[in-house]
């Protein structure tokens, strides 16, 4: 089964036709029950981020019952579509973009299931080459870029965004972890594929960003970037063949991934 996480503004993915599962996990409940139906072939199971009345900011999110949640509904591979502020001006609103890289500037989240035992994941490359492979081959697609996940929910200080992009990152978000980790450490394939929906505040000069006007970008773009999701589920092979996402090879785990 494929997972498809949808961020801000992304709160449905099928039509009358699918199916509604609830599940409770050992860290609580996921965001909403997870809907499942079919895309190109594929059986798929969505759940959005936030939750479906966007009830969740990004800082309370339930990340580790999402991630455990699509595990054990059989999900082993995950597109993770999202909403970015861009931190270059190459980078504009509207730009569809597959990142490679990811840098945590996140704080008190819980971002491991692994509180003992001296279990340790290998996250130097934290997306899946397979499933970045498939969403990045798609038409109009910016292909690689460095996503710095801040605690939010309040947007960056100009200072803040300028420091980030001195540092050479490309993409600015709040929910991208530990979201990615989670997954690697259920040993599930993980890419993400963002929207850009705004100029960061150091970007350029102005009002800075205002939430109101993500939103407003979002909904203008979110046809052609839910259709974008649907062809990266299309592209992908019938079988999971990635090996690079199977964190624990030769490790005896503290318990059993569900």
């Amino acid at each position: 089964m494929i997972g498809v996480i949808g961020g801000s503004g992304f709160y449905t993915f099928f039509g009358a036709d699918a199916r509604t599962i609830d599940l409770d996990t050992p860290f609580g409940q996921p965001s909403s029950p997870i809907t499942v139906g079919e895309v190109a072939g594929h059986e798929v199971a969505f759940l959005p981020r936030h939750g479906r009345k966007h009830e969740f900011s990004p800082h309370t999110v339930p990340y580790q019952a999402n991630m455990w949640a699509l595990r054990a509904l059989g999900v082993r591979r995950i597109f993770a579509p999202c909403a970015v502020g861009s931190l270059t001006p190459a980078l504009g609103p509207g730009a569809m973009v597959v990142p490679d890289q990811l840098v945590d500037r996140t704080n008190g989240r819980g971002d491991t299931y692994f509180d003992s035992g001296g279990i340790h994941v290998g996250f130097a490359d934290p997306y899946c080459p397979t499933l970045r492979a498939v969403a990045a081959d798609l038409p109009n697609v910016v292909d690689g870029g460095t996503m710095v996940v801040v605690q939010g929910p309040r947007f960056s200080t100009r200072a803040e965004s300028r420091w980030y992009a001195g540092q050479g990152f490309t993409l600015i978000n709040m929910t991208g972890y530990p979201e990615a980790v989670l997954a690697r450490e259920l040993e599930m394939c993980y890419a993400s594929i963002a929207l850009v929906t705004d100029l960061d505040a150091g970007v350029e000069t102005g009002g800075g960003v205002r939430a109101v006007d993500v939103f407003a970008e979002f909904e203008r773009n979110i046809g052609g970037f839910k259709q974008l999701v649907h062809e990266a589920i299309a592209g992908v092979a019938p079988e999971r063949t990635c090996t690079h996402c199977l964190a624990h090879e030769g490790v005896t785990l503290p318990f059993d991934l569900p």
